[in-house]
């Protein structure tokens, strides 16, 4: 069977901002695609001083929420969405926080309920503010670019968490 590879837009969208949360949930696919059914060893598993893939997960749906809430919005942070974030994302030396202990359907339920309200967000923006610069204490910034650092930045812990896995499944 011949395969189609092309980007098309999320419907409910202005065609443009679909076509990047399209790139965005592709990501996000593949992500959940691979890490479905792991086991809560795989999970918890510390190696070579690495990241854990729940820490991974973790810090995912939060940098996702944060992006939204302080950049996209300028508002507080939902409580329901704030309520999914017990932890600080890191640790006093700067590193990212151990997370262990919390089911894979948890990390599921985390990022699916913040790319929820995400992506519910975008559905009424026009290109004008999604173009707009909203400033923030260090810089102004886009809701085009906030989208495009997601996707880089979800692609890069993902490349991270898959090779986590396969060394993981090497042992």
């Amino acid at each position: 069977m011949r395969k189609s590879l092309q980007v098309t837009s999320l419907p409910g969208y202005e065609e443009e901002i679909g076509r990047w949360l399209w790139c965005l949930e592709d990501v996000r696919r593949i992500l959940l695609k691979e890490i479905t059914g792991i086991s809560q060893s795989t999970l918890d598993t510390k190696r070579d001083g690495r990241q854990t893939i729940g820490s991974l997960l973790y810090h995912i749906a939060l940098v996702e929420a944060d992006w939204l809430y302080v950049e996209v919005l300028g508002t507080e942070w939902d409580p329901k969405i704030e309520s999914l974030f017990p932890y600080n994302v890191r640790s006093e030396n700067g590193s990212l926080i151990h997370i262990e202990a919390q089911s894979i359907e948890e990390h599921f339920y985390r990022l699916n309920k913040v790319r929820e309200v995400f992506l519910s967000h975008f559905r009424s923006m026009d290109l004008k503010d999604w173009r707009k610069l909203r400033t923030v204490e260090k810089y102004d910034v886009s809701p085009e670019w906030v989208v495009y650092h997601l996707i880089e930045h979800e692609s890069h812990h993902r490349g991270q968490i898959f090779q986590l896995l396969r060394e993981l499944r090497e042992v």
